[in-house]
Protein backbone atom coordinates (compact mmCIF):
# COMPACT_ATOMS: atom_id res chain seq x y z
CA UNK A 1 0.00 0.00 0.00
CA UNK A 2 1.45 3.43 -1.07
CA UNK A 3 2.39 5.53 2.24
CA UNK A 4 2.64 9.50 2.32
CA UNK A 5 4.97 11.77 3.44
CA UNK A 6 3.14 15.31 3.98
CA UNK A 7 4.29 18.95 4.68
CA UNK A 8 3.38 22.40 5.10
CA UNK A 9 5.69 25.47 4.75
CA UNK A 10 5.66 29.25 5.00
CA UNK A 11 7.71 31.08 2.16
CA UNK A 12 8.43 34.88 1.73
CA UNK A 13 6.40 35.13 -1.47
CA UNK A 14 9.18 36.95 -2.92
CA UNK A 15 11.28 33.63 -2.99
CA UNK A 16 8.39 31.81 -4.81
CA UNK A 17 10.91 30.99 -8.07
CA UNK A 18 13.80 30.03 -5.49
CA UNK A 19 11.58 27.81 -3.56
CA UNK A 20 10.58 26.32 -7.40
CA UNK A 21 14.28 26.35 -7.88
CA UNK A 22 15.11 24.26 -5.05
CA UNK A 23 12.25 22.03 -5.11
CA UNK A 24 13.25 21.17 -8.43
CA UNK A 25 16.58 19.96 -7.22
CA UNK A 26 15.21 18.32 -4.07
CA UNK A 27 12.33 16.70 -5.35
CA UNK A 28 14.78 14.75 -7.91
CA UNK A 29 16.63 13.38 -4.76
CA UNK A 30 13.92 11.68 -3.55
CA UNK A 31 12.29 10.69 -6.98
CA UNK A 32 15.67 8.77 -6.84
CA UNK A 33 15.24 6.94 -3.78
CA UNK A 34 12.32 5.71 -4.77
CA UNK A 35 9.46 8.11 -4.19
CA UNK A 36 6.69 7.55 -7.26
CA UNK A 37 5.79 11.30 -7.11
CA UNK A 38 6.68 14.36 -5.11
CA UNK A 39 3.97 17.63 -5.50
CA UNK A 40 4.86 21.04 -4.61
CA UNK A 41 1.39 23.46 -4.44
CA UNK A 42 1.79 26.96 -3.71
CA UNK A 43 -1.27 28.52 -2.05
CA UNK A 44 -3.88 30.41 -3.82
CA UNK A 45 -6.72 29.89 -2.24
CA UNK A 46 -5.92 29.38 1.39
CA UNK A 47 -8.53 31.02 3.65
CA UNK A 48 -8.19 32.02 7.58
CA UNK A 49 -9.78 30.75 9.68
CA UNK A 50 -10.39 32.12 14.15
CA UNK A 51 -9.47 29.04 15.28
CA UNK A 52 -6.65 27.88 13.43
CA UNK A 53 -5.47 27.45 9.59
CA UNK A 54 -2.50 26.61 6.99
CA UNK A 55 -1.18 30.00 8.51
CA UNK A 56 -1.14 30.05 11.90
CA UNK A 57 0.11 26.31 11.47
CA UNK A 58 3.54 27.46 9.91
CA UNK A 59 3.30 30.51 11.75
CA UNK A 60 3.36 32.13 8.24
CA UNK A 61 4.10 36.10 8.35
CA UNK A 62 1.86 39.13 5.74
CA UNK A 63 4.77 38.40 3.13
CA UNK A 64 4.73 34.71 3.44
CA UNK A 65 2.92 32.38 1.19
CA UNK A 66 1.77 29.07 2.41
CA UNK A 67 3.31 25.78 0.12
CA UNK A 68 1.55 22.42 0.62
CA UNK A 69 3.39 19.56 -0.42
CA UNK A 70 3.42 15.80 -0.37
CA UNK A 71 5.78 12.64 -1.37
CA UNK A 72 4.03 9.41 -2.68
CA UNK A 73 5.90 6.60 -1.89
CA UNK A 74 5.14 2.71 -3.14
CA UNK A 75 5.11 1.54 0.78
CA UNK A 76 6.34 2.69 4.00
CA UNK A 77 9.27 0.17 3.87
CA UNK A 78 10.85 1.51 0.35
CA UNK A 79 10.11 5.07 2.53
CA UNK A 80 11.90 4.00 5.65
CA UNK A 81 14.88 2.78 3.37
CA UNK A 82 14.86 5.68 1.53
CA UNK A 83 14.85 8.43 4.16
CA UNK A 84 18.16 7.78 5.38
CA UNK A 85 19.98 8.10 2.15
CA UNK A 86 17.62 11.03 1.43
CA UNK A 87 19.04 12.93 4.37
CA UNK A 88 22.21 11.88 3.99
CA UNK A 89 22.53 12.83 -0.14
CA UNK A 90 24.77 16.01 -0.61
CA UNK A 91 22.51 17.53 -3.30
CA UNK A 92 20.41 18.16 -0.20
CA UNK A 93 22.44 19.92 2.00
CA UNK A 94 22.32 23.51 2.59
CA UNK A 95 25.74 24.93 1.31
CA UNK A 96 24.82 23.09 -2.20
CA UNK A 97 20.84 23.71 -2.20
CA UNK A 98 19.83 26.36 0.78
CA UNK A 99 16.07 26.57 1.40
CA UNK A 100 14.39 29.54 0.71
CA UNK A 101 12.22 29.23 3.78
CA UNK A 102 12.36 28.65 7.59
CA UNK A 103 12.81 24.92 7.90
CA UNK A 104 11.77 25.34 11.22
CA UNK A 105 8.09 26.35 10.83
CA UNK A 106 7.97 23.43 8.53
CA UNK A 107 5.08 20.66 9.95
CA UNK A 108 5.30 17.84 8.70
CA UNK A 109 4.11 14.15 9.01
CA UNK A 110 4.19 10.75 7.49
CA UNK A 111 0.54 8.87 6.52
CA UNK A 112 -0.73 5.75 5.39
CA UNK A 113 -4.01 6.16 3.07
CA UNK A 114 -7.36 4.65 3.81
CA UNK A 115 -8.90 5.55 1.02
CA UNK A 116 -8.00 6.66 -2.45
CA UNK A 117 -10.34 7.69 -5.12
CA UNK A 118 -9.57 8.44 -8.68
CA UNK A 119 -6.73 8.69 -10.94
CA UNK A 120 -3.93 6.18 -9.82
Amino acid sequence: MRYVDGFVIAVPTANRQAFIDHATKADAVFLEYGALRVTECWGDDVPRGTTTDFYMAVKAEADESVVFSWIEWPDKATRDAAMPKVMADPRLMAGDNPMPFDGRRMIYGSFTPVLDLGET
